[in-house]
């Protein structure tokens, strides 16, 4: 990274390699660093089932910048451990040596994917955020839940100067069933999956779980129409496109019940947490159906813990609007390690 320096402080230019790697899309963004502010130099997307290996693909995006690239963040859908990550729902695995072997950077820096979106929350404008209820608490820790191809959890603590998130995978934790309806899902994933977290239900996949659960237990026969878009497409967007224009009601309700899963674990991760600051929700499903939330459904569920109910009154819930969040936070960690 180059330095140059002033009397008072040293200031760091250059260029900043981000990628967040999840198990669906591989996503790598070239930022240029000017007087310690990111602008965004280039960016590309890439299907990790498509794509033969990472190394490949982050030669591929850097091509002839590879050179000018001094520091690399990525943030991967997996446990990271001695410098390695391998994703939880893809094939590939990151190496940190293998990638100083391959490109020549010294500065590497691999990070949980949800750790990478907490290091941008505080970063972030009033209008990147919706906020699905309102709380009374400004201060303490908070919790990041992110319902993607998986479902990934972290946390930060937060108080004034001190902003620290930490990588978790209680996506993975066993799904606590309430309901009659609840105990019969857990026998139908139970039978299907074996282990049955919560990851199975707050998806995409989980969501397509969900409806076909809703199918046997309801008794339901899909139209043939319905067979043949989710053979050519994501279930989940099948799904949400279908509970959007009400003319397969399963489809509304399996959003509903999503919602409701979503609210629950939501509130265990903020009890976990003690997340006084916040919750807030990561991922590409809710942005995209901010029209199939029901606000009144989340909070009646967010709020669903007999003795701790005044405690989660007092917790804001926002969900995160804006794109960037996985790879400006990986950008920003950069820095922060770069700074010392």
């Amino acid at each position: 990274m180059n330095h140059r320096k002033d009397t008072k402080t040293e200031i760091l230019s250059g260029y900043i390699l981000a990628a967040d790697i999840g198990g669906t899309n591989a996503r790598f963004a070239l930022f240029e660093l000017v007087n310690e502010e990111l602008k965004l130099f280039k960016e590309k997307s890439y299907k990790t089932k498509e794509d033969r290996s990472f190394l490949e693909v982050l030669k591929g995006f850097c091509g002839a910048d590879l050179t000018n690239i001094e520091s690399i963040c990525i943030g991967v859908a997996g446990p990271v451990s001695k410098g390695k990550a391998q994703l939880t729902n893809s094939p590939w695995l990151i190496d940190k040596a293998e990638i100083i072997k391959e490109t020549n950077m010294q500065q590497v820096w691999i990070l949980n994917d949800m750790e990478a979106h907490a290091y941008a929350l505080k970063n972030l404008k009033p209008s990147d955020y919706y906020e699905i209820k309102k709380g009374t608490a400004s201060r303490g820790n908070a919790g990041l839940i992110s319902p993607g191809t998986g479902l990934g959890e972290a946390g930060i603590l937060w108080e004034e100067t001190h902003f620290i998130p930490f990588a978790s995978e209680g996506g993975h934790c066993d799904f606590s069933p309430r309901t009659e309806l609840d105990r019969a899902l857990w026998l139908y994933l139970n039978k299907k999956f074996g282990h049955v977290s919560w990851e199975r239900i707050v998806s995409g996949p989980g969501i397509y779980n969900l409806y076909l659960f809703l199918l046997e237990y309801r008794n339901i026969e899909e139209p043939k129409w319905f067979s043949t878009q989710v053979k050519s497409t994501d279930p989940t967007l099948v799904i949400s496109n279908c509970a959007k224009d009400s003319k397969y009601p399963v489809c509304k309700e399996t959003i509903d019940l999503f919602i409701r899963f979503l609210a629950i674990e939501s509130a265990q991760l903020a009890l976990k947490f003690k997340a006084t600051k916040g919750i807030y929700i990561g991922g590409g499903i809710l942005p995209k159906n901010l029209e199939l939330l029901d606000n009144q459904l989340f909070k009646k569920n967010f709020v669903n813990s007999n003795k701790m109910n005044p405690l989660l009154e007092q917790i804001p819930v926002k969900v995160i609007l804006n794109e960037k969040t996985a790879l400006t936070g990986a950008a920003l960690f950069s820095i922060s390690k770069l700074k010392g």
